[in-house]
């Protein structure tokens, strides 16, 4: 059987500096590099062996059989002979020769009860290693006997007594020479040998051609296409075809498609969102740039003497530089570089009015805000990114709010908070249309919008980061009717 390897003229990829393959080489397979190693190799291997043990157990019971029918034919064909010969008063020296050529004894003696007669004899037999007694032999001295004739060295002799012929009482003595047992039992065993290799051949051949179409060249298949899905992932014309298959490789085949398939997809979106880093990154230069000359228009606007401007362009300075400061937002949370929480303690009261303010929410036409929060509430955070946090949870409410088009619905955004020891818990809530079940999973996760029509899916996740930058946690209640954020944010530790 060949073994599959490496074919004869094979190139070798040829290696530079690096120990990578050099330029217009392909390297080999790594099949093709297996022999005895591969599991091919294994399999064909173990079922030789396995194959081989089977003959081992099958060989000892037979190499006693036939060390026993050898005696046996040797008594009878010995007693039979003695018997005819034995009425005889004298056996000619003829005769005798020709019973012990055909018998290869040295000796034979037939004894009859009321006497013992010797019928033949070659020459005086040497020293007796072996006596057999056919009517004792069981099993297990068969066996014994057996291996201890093969591992024989020596020219000694056996004698073995038994029965002559079938229903006669006289029982054959006869002396053999342990050699032609011996022989004729390493010839048997030379036969049982070559009979187990070609049944080894042919049923491990059998074995390994059907494993190796069932399993085989199933696995390598899913190799193959395991590597070249490696060599560009992002191809989706790469990802391996389910051939049908009912069994655990079917199965597996399956598998292995759909995590090929939710790969190309991750790394689409990665590609995605790094082109993404790289347009926001070129946009926030120039913008920056223009809030900072509309930031010096307002700061000549504070100077002309009108009492609605002196109000409102302080307001809009600082939303400007709010504003120039969430231009990094974006790029901040891609590369998580948000700068650690610069505590201090705020009247939350006037935090959330600042973000009714901003969003244009304290003369609204349609939409209520009402600030419920207790005047004496104070919260250990830091300013400007605690009114972040609400800012983007009340903005959504406003967003979810104005997008309802029936005029008799309630429109209102709430904002309470509550202290409970050494933590600060804030209720953000509306009487919008509610979270969609199909985004509540990953709600806090970033670009992974869906309740409203433009968002890119930032908001919440930039919640969830500024608030766990500062010990605290946010989650949504299901149980309260329209959108209920709930945050809670713990004092700095003493």
């Amino acid at each position: 059987m060949k073994h599959e390897g490496a074919p004869e003229g094979a190139a070798v990829p040829t290696q530079d500096k690096d120990g990578r393959p050099g330029p217009g080489d392909q390297p080999l397979d790594r099949s093709d590099r297996r022999r005895l190693g591969g599991l091919s190799g294994k399999l064909l291997l173990l079922t030789v062996v396995f194959v081989m043990l089977s003959e081992v157990f099958i060989y000892v019971p037979s190499i006693a059989n036939y060390r026993n029918t050898w005696l046996m034919d040797r008594l009878t064909t010995a007693g039979v002979a003695a018997s005819v010969l034995a009425e005889t008063s004298t056996i000619a020296p003829r005769l005798q020769e020709q019973l012990l050529n055909t018998t290869g004894a040295l000796a034979i003696s037939l004894d009859q009860g009321t006497r013992r007669s010797l019928i033949a004899m070659n020459d005086v037999p040497g020293e007796v290693d072996f006596v057999v007694d056919m009517a004792k032999v069981n099993p297990l001295t068969s066996i014994i006997g057996s291996f201890q004739i093969l591992t024989y060295r020596g020219d000694g002799a056996m004698r073995v007594v038994g029965l002559g012929q079938m229903g006669h009482t006289e029982r054959v003595d006869v002396v053999l020479p342990v050699s032609l047992l011996q022989q004729d039992m390493l010839a048997f065993s030379g036969r049982i040998l070559a009979l187990s290799l070609v049944i080894s051949i042919i049923t491990a051949s059998l074995v390994y051609i059907t494993l190796r179409a069932l399993f085989i060249r199933p696995l390598r298949r899913l190799t193959r296409s395991m590597e070249r899905f490696a060599e560009n992932p992002e191809d989706t014309s790469r990802i391996i075809a389910v051939s049908g298959r009912k069994d655990e490789l079917g199965d597996a085949e399956i598998r292995l498609a759909a995590m090929e398939e939710a790969l190309s997809r991750a790394l689409h979106q990665k590609q995605r969102l790094a082109d993404l880093g790289l347009a926001v990154s070129k946009i926030n230069h120039d913008l920056r740039n223009l809030l900072a000359s509309a930031q010096l228009f307002l700061e000549r606007l504070e100077h002309v003497p009108d009492p609605t401007v002196s109000r409102l362009a302080p307001k809009i300075l600082a939303t400007l530089d709010r504003a120039v400061g969430y231009t990094q937002a974006v790029m901040s949370y891609g590369k998580a570089q948000e700068r650690p929480p610069q505590r201090r303690l705020l009247a939350l009261q006037r935090v959330g009015d600042d973000v009714a303010d901003v969003l244009g929410l304290v003369d609204h036409e349609t939409v209520a805000f009402e600030n419920k929060v207790m005047e004496h509430i104070e919260i250990d955070a830091d300013p400007e990114q605690i009114f972040r946090v609400l800012l983007n949870l009340v903005r959504n409410a406003l967003q979810a709010l104005e997008a309802e088009k029936d005029e008799t619905l309630v429109r209102r955004i709430t904002m309470d908070a509550v202290r409970e020891g050494d933590c600060v818990h804030v209720m953000i809530s509306d009487t919008g249309p509610g979270i969609p079940n199909n985004i509540k999973k990953a709600l806090f996760k970033a670009f992974h919008s869906g309740s409203k029509k433009g968002g890119v899916g930032l908001g919440l996740a930039i919640v969830a980061e500024l608030l766990k930058a500062h010990g605290g946690t946010i989650h949504l209640d299901e149980t309260k009717p329209g959108a209920c954020f709930k945050l809670k944010v713990p004092d700095r530790p003493a």
